[in-house]
């Protein structure tokens, strides 16, 4: 076993796992690149900076180029090794992509800036990293393997040491314990550091949310225990469910034979630009900021929590929120006990919000849950439910190879079907992990305007809204104040009347919520400008669902695919339409058989729970 030496090495996450872990991944480039020459002279080991939330979020909400990010961030970091977090097959997205595409994205990504590449396999199925590691190799880049540590009745000690000894035999250079739910203890980090310390001779590497209050003593034990590198983010974005504080553990260890060597005051200066940095995110904080025990129970990773709560709050369902952290256990264990994290936390996670809101167990099974029951995630280590797995894959035999193995090269198809919107390979990239959202980004740069989504409202110095557009006869986004409070309202859409009575749903403060209002009296515009008082103003475009037989979607969601056309014969139990919520997609199945006779939508068409999207006869 080669030696290693005694002093400590940080990796500093404020760049993508704090943000992540508080903040729903939404700090911008223009907030990290100011602070990018003090981060360079701390002398981290390396600073994590990019993948695992961030690529998404760039397109999806920043209307950033994520490659661009990266490169800007490579230019600004030039002694500092960037890290980026890589889910093996899956990439950043929520399926295994072909090997062509997972060779190409890593080169890519080493040109553009990374130098360590932490990959993993939310299955911790070994098959699924060995393509993205030797890639990492063959550019010459650093190789970290990665045990996604998790508790259950099926994973033992020994199981852990034997996939570090697999990451190890695989070439990897480091071994990185991903701990991303605050598991780990005192005492069972010690045995687990103790354990791989006797099997592996590569360096360890701790990553350990600080979700339930014991991250601080979990890294001291590891560290006297035999491990070299541990991941902290700087104060402002650290604790809840982000990490222990950088300058904390460097105070910690100065004067001991770990000492980091780590400037404090230096670091005192990065903490207090990302203390007013913060400010400017609040609408995106975490209500899980303090100290949580219940991720003993329901195993939740520290990033999921923070965009579980920002996604049930859009669908108008916070309320249900404890319901959700109970019913995720009870999903993990009919899926055979995963390892929580992304894409299986979102996979489990969403599915245990879909059984609570819609009040029935796998009533709504979404396309990713099918895939993983499937087995095109990998190997799950326990049993899975069968009763549930029949529910969503029906008599389909499940696949127990390498699920990568099943998939032809996409590469060159993936460059015909996007065409001349790609202007580079990056782009095409792009495309292949994110098509929806990669495609409007596209769009939007090609027209030379993006519209990110807002931080706040602007107000003009006189305390007014400041619009874009001059306000309305009927506004649809506004402020209101009332004794002296102003809120944010913003109309989502409305569902159909019922006697004097319609649903709204509208955001306040972005919490969507479903309001009920009892028309008095309606004002419509007439064509030559005046107001009549009165007349019946015109109701939702789709018409309200009333029959057994109309299709509808479960929860508020964006049209992603459309099956049929007018006219079609469709099936009990068919996939009619395919409905993007909370970043997966659901299928809606046509209940009952028939005729195609309306379809109610397009692509991309945002939808609600009431209305009637295809009826069939």
């Amino acid at each position: 076993m080669n030696d290693v030496k005694k002093k400590l090495a940080i990796t500093e996450l404020a760049l993508r796992d704090g943000h992540q872990s508080l903040l729903a991944t939404r700090m911008r480039l223009d907030d990290m690149l100011p602070i990018c020459e003090k981060l360079d002279a701390i002398g981290y080991w390396s600073i994590e900076a990019w993948g695992g939330a961030t690529f998404d979020t760039c397109l999806r909400y920043l209307k950033e180029g994520p490659w661009v990010r990266l490169r800007e961030l490579n230019k600004a970091l030039p002694n500092t090794p960037i890290q980026m977090l890589l889910r093996g097959q899956n990439l950043l997205g929520y399926r295994h992509y072909a090997d062509d595409v997972v060779k190409k994205f890593v080169d890519m990504a080493a040109a553009n800036g990374v130098d360590v590449f932490r990959v993993f396999d939310a299955m911790n199925d070994l098959r699924n990293v060995r393509t993205a590691v030797n890639q990492v190799k063959a550019n010459g880049k650093h190789a970290e393997g990665t045990i996604c540590y998790t508790t259950s009745p099926v994973h033992t000690l020994e199981y852990l040491v034997d996939l570090g000894k697999g990451f190890e035999d695989m070439g990897c250079d480091t071994l990185a314990i991903k701990d991303m739910a605050g598991l780990l203890t005192p005492t069972a980090t010690r045995e687990l550091i103790l354990a791989l310390k006797k099997e592996v001779a590569i360096p360890l590497h701790l990553h350990s949310h600080a979700t339930a209050g014991v991250a601080e003593m979990v890294q001291w034990e590891a560290v006297h225990a035999g491990c070299d590198i541990i991941d902290t983010a700087i104060s402002p974005l650290a604790g809840g469910t982000s990490h222990p504080p950088t300058e904390a553990m460097v105070a910690a260890f100065a004067g001991t034979e770990y000492d980091t060597g780590l400037n404090l005051v230096a670091l005192q200066e990065i903490a207090a630009y990302f203390k007013e940095v913060r400010k400017k995110y609040s609408r995106f904080e975490s209500d899980s900021t303090g100290v949580d025990t219940r991720v003993f129970v329901n195993q939740i990773p520290g990033g999921m929590i923070s965009n579980l709560a920002n996604q049930l709050r859009d669908q108008g369902e916070l309320d249900k929120m404890d319901a959700v952290l109970d019913e995720i256990p009870r999903v993990r264990k009919d899926f055979g006990y995963p390892p929580l994290v992304t894409p299986t936390s979102q996979i489990v996670g969403t599915q245990a919000v879909l059984n609570v809101i819609s009040g029935k167990k796998y009533k709504v099974i979404t396309n990713e849950t099918r895939d993983y029951l499937k087995g095109l995630y990998g190997r799950a280590l326990g049993e899975i439910n069968e009763d549930v797995r029949k529910l969503a894959i029906g008599d389909e035999e499940p696949v127990d190879i390498r699920p990568a193995d099943l998939l032809k090269p996409e590469m060159d198809a993936l460059t015909r079907e996007i065409g001349d919107k790609a202007k580079s390979v990056e782009d095409v990239l792009s495309y292949a992990l994110f098509p929806t959202i990669a495609l409007e980004f596209f769009e939007e740069r090609a027209c030379g305007v993006f519209k990110p989504e807002s931080l706040d409202t602007p107000v003009k110095e006189s305390g007014t809204p400041e619009f874009i557009n001059p306000p309305s006869l009927a506004p649809t986004e506004f402020n209101i104040t009332i004794h002296g409070e102003q809120y944010h309202i913003k109309i989502e859409g409305s569902g159909h009347k019922s006697d004097d009575l319609r649903p709204f749903y509208v955001k306040v403060d972005n919490v969507l919520e479903e309001v009920t209002v009892e028309t008095l009296t309606e004002v419509v515009p007439t064509q030559n400008g005046n107001i009549d008082v009165n007349k019946a103003s015109k109701g939702s475009r789709r018409p309200k669902a009333v029959s057994d037989s109309d299709v509808t979607t479960p929860m508020p969601g964006r049209i992603v695919a459309i099956n049929f056309a007018i006219g079609d014969h469709v099936d009990a139990g068919a996939t009619v339409l395919t409905v993007e919520a909370m970043k997966m997609e659901n299928q809606v199945h046509a209940p009952v058989s028939g005729t195609i006779t309306a379809i109610h939508v397009a692509i991309g068409d945002t939808v609600n729970p009431d209305e009637c999207l295809v009826e069939i006869n």
